[in-house]
């Protein structure tokens, strides 16, 4: 089809190429029972602290929420004190998270990923130790679910800060194709 030079020069096609594995992340999704009544799910089954059915064994030490308004960026964050991994689920709204691997000597060194977390789809979300991480709410705003394997500590907090842009601002920005 002939098109005019101007259109030809500016049109981009997207792409749908897999997006990159980064060692020791996992999305299982949720199985969400619906009915004109309302929904039922399930977040995570204990047995002695442990979660049952999961690919790694993650003994839970501390459940939290977190709520976001609308387009708030909260990012981006990682534990580098203590271990810490957590198993994130958003309940209602919808998050766009990014995950970087910043582990040195990782073989994912270096990967950045993106996951669309909704309420709508739940799924649980595994984000290890040395995975920096950080979301942007949708318009909807979030409520996030999540459990981590360490017990936050006020005398000597556990969450190293960077700049929400350090990975790039263009990960934030908004989607106008």
């Amino acid at each position: 089809m002939e098109l005019e030079p101007a259109v030809r020069k500016a049109l981009r096609f997207q792409r749908y190429d897999p997006q990159p594995e980064i060692e020791g992340v996992f999305y299982q999704p949720l199985r969400k029972h619906r009915s004109l009544e309302g929904s039922f799910m399930e977040y995570l089954r204990l047995q002695g602290g442990r979660i049952e059915g999961l690919p790694i064994a993650f003994e839970t030490a501390q459940i939290s929420l977190s709520w976001a308004v609308p387009g708030r960026i909260n990012a981006f964050h990682l534990h580098p004190k203590r271990p810490q991994d957590e198993l994130w689920c958003v309940l209602e709204g919808e998050l766009l998270v990014w995950l970087a691997d910043v582990r040195e000597g990782s073989p994912s060194q270096g990967t950045r990923r993106k996951y669309l977390l909704t309420g709508e789809a739940p799924g649980v979300l595994h984000i290890p130790t040395g995975v920096a991480h950080g979301y942007k709410a949708g318009s909807r705003g979030a409520l996030l679910l999540y459990a981590m394997n360490s017990q936050f500590d006020p005398s000597d907090p556990n969450e190293g800060r960077l700049p929400w842009d350090y990975f790039g601002a263009e990960l934030w920005e908004e989607d106008r194709g």
